[in-house]
């Protein structure tokens, strides 16, 4: 079937095309309902079952990056793939520092039971 096309042809044909779409659909509603199934049905639990959503959830925004939004399908220089990537680092900066700060804002502003306890005792 795709054997007389070239790569390029061969990009073309997936990139947008209702094929794609519609095989990105049912991966991401099998992915989606599997994480609901295993939660619901109690499959896994604690550590395991926090694994298995994560690794879900990756194998699924894997699968939109690529049937959705044609990650890595186009022609070089790639800008796509490279916009992509930065904004990826630009959102763990964010994400990573938000935390940091708010774990640091906990650590100032919230006293341990032992200081409280310290404090009652000394009115």
């Amino acid at each position: 079937m795709n054997q007389d096309l070239s790569l390029q042809e061969v990009k073309k044909e997936w990139h947008g095309s209702l094929k794609s779409y519609v095989i990105g659909f049912i991966i991401s509603l099998l992915l989606t309902s599997a994480s609901f199934l295993i939660v619901v049905f109690k499959v896994l639990a604690g550590q395991t079952l926090i694994f298995a959503l994560v690794f879900l959830a990756l194998v699924q925004s894997i699968c939109q990056l690529l049937f959705f939004l044609h990650l890595g399908q186009e022609a070089k220089p790639r800008w796509e793939t490279m916009i992509f990537f930065f904004m990826f680092i630009i959102l763990l900066i964010i994400v990573g520092g938000s935390l940091w700060i708010m774990q640091d804002l906990n650590d100032r502003v919230m006293m341990d039971m032992s200081s409280m306890n310290a404090e009652k005792t000394d009115d």
